[in-house]
């Protein structure tokens, strides 16, 4: 979230940054000073009032030390009155905090410099394409009949297993998932990313400490009988392993790449747009999460949009990249950019990455800081990116791939699949 004393100090440019997400955070950020302001007096008000008590018991001993009981009781009666008033103001003070608190979750990161203001994601603007889009065959399947076809994916046994949105990967369709995440996992290490196995789920303070809650609450599974969340991303349970840490600036950068299911209810969706492998409550994926220096952390966001490229390159999937407009901006993120593989039989651009800077905006909800240089605490920043979601790289890499003959496997899955054809 962002910090009291920046929304103090800088509330015009604030106002004006979040406009570009289509939001008037004038009455907000105003009610929040207010609210910071009575804090501060009233904390102020507590402190001395503690400290006048505190004078009066060490007076109050020095009395009855010297025989002045009379006077002594004449104070210990003032002291009764101040731990009376101390304690309505202690509980005021919490009142205060907690209200506070709950704005401060209801506003968005202020989007960088170079989001351009917009209302949806017709609005995004792309930045770099990549790659040739192949001519099919006239007789070319969408990924959900070829997976019917040759028998690599059921939506139907999974629909009686679970429900909608949880297919089920059979034979060759499953060694080539597991293909993708090895490959995906591979090129992450090879690149300085650290691999890292991390829990399914996580419990609330995790949610909050990367923005999943209380802004995305109803997208989350949530298991009530143990207050426990799915994960919808391992950027939650790899990112609150820095959950109130102190690192040492010279640990910068700080890298570290997973692989985990992922489940988003994904409430409200339907429509052509979803079918097949386009939007499930279950996918796997593989991310990448950096805590960085905040002079670094743009320098970062570059590499890995780089690192990104460079997968879907040997991939040879037809790409484009995006930078998200405000208004289709993530809560917590400063600057994202979208990565979209062409999806041929479909004709459409089917979302496969959102790498993002969130600067200071969760590392200050996780207060993870680091020591400068002259030993003062800061906030780091932190970055993630998907590396990839594999549901939508399948669904290209079948349709891309297909021919008369089968679906061909890319050149740089051959090793990990086992195969170089799907017939």
């Amino acid at each position: 979230m962002l910090q009291i004393h920046t929304i103090r100090d800088n509330k015009e440019e604030l106002i004006l940054a979040l406009a570009k997400r289509n939001i008037d955070a004038k009455p907000l950020l105003e009610n929040i000073i207010q609210l910071d302001e009575n804090r501060r007096t009233t904390q102020t008000r507590l402190d001395n009032i503690l400290a006048e008590a505190n004078k009066l018991s060490k007076e109050i001993g020095v009395l009855y030390k010297t025989g002045k009981a009379q006077e002594a009781d004449s104070l210990k009666e003032q002291t009764v009155n101040l731990k009376e008033e101390s304690k309505q103001l202690g509980e005021d003070l919490n009142t205060i905090e907690e209200k506070l608190q709950a704005l401060l979750y209801q506003i968005p990161n202020a989007p960088h410099s170079s989001v351009r203001k917009g209302s949806s994601e017709e609005d995004n603007e792309e930045i770099f394409r990549e790659g040739d889009i192949p001519v099919l065959d006239a007789a070319a399947l969408p990924h959900w009949e070829l997976a019917k076809k040759y028998d690599i994916i059921d939506f139907e046994l999974g629909v009686k297993i679970a429900g909608a949105g949880f297919p089920v990967y059979k034979g060759k369709g499953a060694r080539l998932q597991r293909a993708l995440i090895a490959y995906f996992l591979d090129k992450n290490t090879e690149a300085g990313y650290t691999e890292i196995q991390v829990p399914h789920l996580v419990n609330e303070l995790s949610g909050y400490g990367t923005g999943q809650l209380p802004d995305k609450e109803g997208q989350m599974y949530h298991v009530t009988a143990d207050d426990l969340y799915l994960i919808p991303t391992a950027e939650v349970p790899i990112t609150n392993i820095f959950r109130d840490v102190i690192v040492n600036e010279s640990d910068f950068p700080i890298t570290y790449t997973g692989y985990t299911p992922c489940f988003r209810r994904e409430a409200g969706s339907y429509g052509a747009h979803v079918r097949g492998l386009n939007r499930l409550h279950q996918f796997d994926k593989v991310e990448i999460v950096r805590v960085e220096h905040p002079t670094k952390s743009y320098d970062a966001l570059d590499g890995m949009v780089e690192h990104v490229k460079n997968i879907l390159r040997e991939l040879k999937l037809p790409y484009r990249v995006l930078r998200l407009c405000g208004g289709d901006l993530g809560f917590t993120a400063a600057l994202t950019f979208d990565f979209e593989v062409f999806s041929t039989a479909q004709d459409r651009w089917l979302e496969i990455s959102s790498v993002s800077n969130f600067e200071t905006y969760q590392a200050n909800r996780l207060k993870l800081r680091f020591k400068d240089e002259n030993g003062k605490n800061q906030l780091a920043h932190t970055l993630n990116g998907s590396s990839l979601a594999l549901p939508r790289v399948l669904a290209g890499i079948l349709e891309n791939y297909q021919t008369p003959e089968g679906i061909r496997i890319p050149d740089v899955l051959v090793p990990y699949c086992g195969f170089d054809i799907i017939n």
